[in-house]
């Protein structure tokens, strides 16, 4: 133990006595926070800016529809003519257009509602919302106008009875929290990647001390080469757990990104990854013959698989295909598990991918004793 115990303390103050190792170990976690912030922040839910060109005149039932996007909340509705429209959503003015074509009231009268465009270049996004308001209200007017049968005098009573709304309607505005959660998955991500690359540097150093010849040094002393690589792991988990806490408090009490996860449920998840991280690591290390070999063997690895896994940006815009594949990576179960947590669900019932966290953990220890094991040759260091 007491072997154990100098080899943690000699390995925590050679890594920390250099200051770029500060930067790498805790300042990149945080500057992944920072892009996500950078890249989200600005992706707020704010009053969308619709412009309508109304071709129809001054028929009652086109001045109300026209009145009714203008009382909708988060919408700004501009009157102006399919010229200006036009140039307005191109410049990025206007985030959408509505054109009402000569013969719309006539024909949502009649029950068929018709000669009504939706234009964006910004997508469904955008035109989801006022579609379905509009469709919501048109319709109803357009179940009128079916039932009247042509009965003009019947439709005017009816729809006259409709627009007065003598019932009294509340409403609450709820705060929009997706950009939140969306910039804390992207931050995790980041912190993954980062604590998979400081893992690898971090048992990088065994190649390192086998090639400055410290190796067979320490095992001519009392210190056996298992409490040597256990040593290194449990420095390895130190600097770990050390990321994630940081990290977190940071993103919480610094920048004020809210994950709507609890520091445990948060922490323990993290730590679960943080050991097949370490069981990587080693792995990677075992498979190398020099530090140079093991930093290329990181990158082939480490920066696909996040890639694949929905660590630089949202696994949504992913085609099916790539997200079967990501299924195979560590980083898309630990992924997974936080948006499931964001999303309500109790770390218990995620038993699954703590399972398959703890598989792929496993796995790859029991690969990198197995290397270790067989790899005898230490003539190649000397």
């Amino acid at each position: 133990m007491k072997e154990m115990v100098w080899l943690i303390r000699k390995t925590l103050a050679g890594t920390f006595r250099s200051k770029r190792n500060w930067f790498i170990y805790l300042g990149l976690p945080i500057i992944g926070v920072l892009i996500s912030m950078f890249l989200y922040s600005n992706n707020s839910s704010g009053a969308l800016h619709i412009g309508i060109v109304n071709k129809d005149g001054n028929q009652t039932i086109t001045k109300d529809t026209i009145r009714f996007l203008e009382g909708l909340n988060h919408m700004e509705v501009i009157v102006t003519d399919e010229e200006t429209l036009s140039s307005d959503i191109a410049a990025g003015k206007l985030d959408s257009g509505i054109v009402i074509d000569p013969g719309f009231g006539a024909s949502v009268r009649e029950g068929r509602p018709d000669h009504i465009n939706i234009i964006s270049v910004k997508g469904a996004q955008v035109t989801t919302y006022v579609k379905s308001m509009l469709q919501s209200y048109i319709a109803n007017v357009a179940v009128i106008g079916k039932e009247s049968q042509g009965d003009d005098a019947l439709f005017n009573k009816i729809y006259a009875a409709y627009t007065q709304q003598s019932y009294q309607l509340s409403a609450e505005t709820l705060k929009d929290t997706s950009n939140t959660k969306t910039m804390t998955y992207q931050s995790i991500g980041f912190l993954v990647m980062f604590m998979m690359f400081s893992a690898v540097n971090m048992s990088e150093m065994i190649l390192k001390e086998k090639e400055n010849r410290t190796f067979l040094r320490l095992l001519s002393s009392p210190v056996s080469a298992r409490t040597y690589v256990l040593s290194n792991v449990v420095v390895n988990g130190m600097i770990m757990l050390l990321q994630i806490v940081i990290t977190l408090v940071v993103m919480k009490n610094v920048f004020h990104i809210d994950s709507g996860i609890s520091y445990g449920q948060m922490i323990i998840s993290l730590l679960l990854f943080a050991l097949t991280a370490i069981s990587l690591s080693l792995m990677l290390v075992a498979f190398a013959k020099s530090t140079s070999g093991a930093g290329a063997m990181q990158n082939l690895i480490i920066t696909p698989t996040c890639l694949l896994a929905g660590c630089f940006f949202p696994m949504d815009i992913m085609p099916d295909t790539i997200r079967k594949i990501s299924s195979f990576t560590p980083q898309h179960w630990l992924l997974d598990m936080i948006n499931k947590l964001q999303q309500g669900q109790e770390l218990g019932s995620l038993y699954l991918n703590m399972v398959i966290l703890i598989a792929f953990a496993t796995v790859f220890a029991l690969i990198a004793i197995y290397r270790f094991g067989r790899n005898n040759d230490i003539r190649q260091f000397v």
